[in-house]
């Protein structure tokens, strides 16, 4: 049932309504700490933290275990390499509470990078990722935020499939402009 209701409100939002992130390139990414999973194993993650060690790609997706969302999760583990190469963490956020994040972090992130339970939505609505026309799931938008909190990079679509290139992309001509 969970998954017709999101696979519903996907079809709706397939339009470019939905394609509308409020913080831009520039605007200062809100500070958070979650419960997050990594490979099943449940710790505190910390925006700040993360930052310190380098960019941070942070992803908002609707649900764990739909179709769109495992892709989404497989491509960004098939990727943990280049990211850790340009000094990135990832860290993907979702309604889901713990225990299905635990599980979801080992099948479908592969152990490779942690998912953040946001089930009070506090972090989604603070990053305007909040599905307009489904808002108790967030949207499919990536943001790339560079070590001083201000944000490089925003995409959102629900199509999963550039979330990663697009990312990936942004980090580079990031560190490129630095050199």
């Amino acid at each position: 049932m969970r998954i017709q209701a999101v696979a519903t409100a996907l079809a709706l939002l397939a339009t470019p309504l939905a394609a509308q992130a409020a913080l831009k390139p520039g605007d200062l990414a809100p500070d958070f700490t979650a419960e997050a999973s990594i490979g099943g194993r449940v710790f505190t993650f910390s925006l700040a933290a993360a930052l310190k060690k380098g960019p941070v790609v942070l992803y908002f997706y609707p649900a764990a275990f739909t179709t769109g969302c495992t892709i989404e999760a497989h491509d960004f583990a098939e990727a943990t390499a280049e990211y850790h190469k340009l000094g990135a963490t990832v860290i993907g956020v979702s309604h889901d509470d713990i225990d299905t994040l635990e599980r979801f972090s080992i099948s479908e992130c592969r152990s490779k990078f942690a998912v953040a339970a946001d089930t009070d939505q506090h972090i989604m609505k603070a990053y305007d990722a909040v599905l307009k026309l489904a808002p108790r799931y967030a949207n499919r938008t990536s943001y790339v935020i560079a070590p001083d909190g201000h944000i490089l990079y925003e995409y959102t679509s629900l199509d999963p499939d550039q979330h990663v290139a697009s990312t990936i992309n942004a980090l580079r001509r990031w560190l490129h402009s630095k050199r």
